[in-house]
């Protein structure tokens, strides 16, 4: 069997994965802390911020696969946080040693905020222009491709998963999803912005679904990880708002839109549908009643890091 470590293991998108990854690898997991670490995996404690600790580790675990999700992703902070050129570099570390000791296939995380948000709003790997607005895109496009051309130069199959907009039980409670349910579930009001803004929403667990095929895959190069369809931000609170009970709390239009937010944000996920064979599974208002049941019964206490 092959073996798969994968960064940030413990965060909102790397517990699934990691999950979903034991029936096809023997799975090895890494984080600061082993939180949340599911049987049959191995966790590895790792600050991956230090390159020899992270040589060292890749030189234990020789692993075969990489699914690298580590990154910095505090909500407000991310975005222009100095914090993406240490992850950057970082990052590049940790691929060179997976290089070294024999690594043959990594899939690293990339992000809808590569592209540029000016162009149509569909964003297609290598039609839509990358020229990303943030600090955290840009670190992500330009690790991105220096990932890529370190797999040609050493004959490593590299693929990156550009994320677009997730949701989900355990996700950071500033985020939207989560701060809209928690004001409605404690009877505030949720002052929102108009949300006509549209956007790709997927469930967590069909992203991480989508990572786990894709790392088993050959494709190389971006693949978008989206539905692929766009829906407007305030439908998205109002579905939420309907499984809390209390659509009267919400206060649209009661914050102003941030700005420069582009109306349109949604993936092009043809080569997820067309050359990976995969499709989601969740449908969002299913996905949404089911996150705000989280919410409901767990609360903040089960919330894992973004990165």
């Amino acid at each position: 069997m092959k073996r798969l470590l994968v960064t940030g293991a413990t965060g909102f998108i790397g517990e699934p994965v990691v999950r979903l990854a034991r029936d096809h690898f023997e799975v090895h997991a890494t984080a600061r802390a082993a939180r949340g670490v599911h049987a049959g995996v191995s966790f590895h404690p790792c600050d991956l911020l230090n390159a020899d600790k992270a040589a060292r580790l890749i030189e234990t675990v020789r692993p075969t696969h990489l699914l690298h999700l580590a990154w910095v992703a505090t909500p407000g902070v991310y975005w222009t946080s100095p914090e993406n050129h240490r992850w950057a570099e970082a990052s590049k570390h940790l691929l060179l040693a997976f290089a070294r000791y024999g690594g043959e296939r990594a899939v690293v995380a990339g992000s809808c905020a590569e592209y540029d948000w000016g162009a149509s709003g569909v964003c297609h790997e290598h039609d839509t222009p990358t020229r990303p607005r943030t600090t955290y895109g840009r670190s992500k496009l330009e690790f991105g491709k220096w990932a890529e051309a370190l797999g040609s130069a050493r004959g490593i199959n590299v693929a990156r998963g550009r994320l677009f907009f997730l949701y989900g039980p355990g996700e950071h409670p500033a985020r939207l999803v989560p701060s809209v349910a928690r004001a409605l579930l404690a009877g505030t009001p949720a002052a929102c912005s108009t949300g006509t803004q549209e956007r790709d929403f997927l469930h967590v667990e069909d992203a991480a679904n989508a990572l786990v095929a894709l790392v088993r895959s050959e494709l190389t190069g971006p693949v978008n990880i989206g539905s692929g369809s766009a829906v407007a931000v305030r439908d998205v609170i109002g579905h939420v708002a309907r499984a809390c009970g209390r659509p009267d709390l919400v206060q649209l239009g009661a914050r102003e839109t941030p700005a420069g937010e582009p109306p349109l944000l949604v993936a092009d996920a043809g080569r997820l549908r067309d050359e990976l064979g995969w499709h989601p599974h969740i449908e969002l208002a299913r996905g949404l009643r089911e996150t705000v049941d989280w919410w409901r019964t767990t609360g903040s206490e089960g919330v894992r890091k973004c990165g």
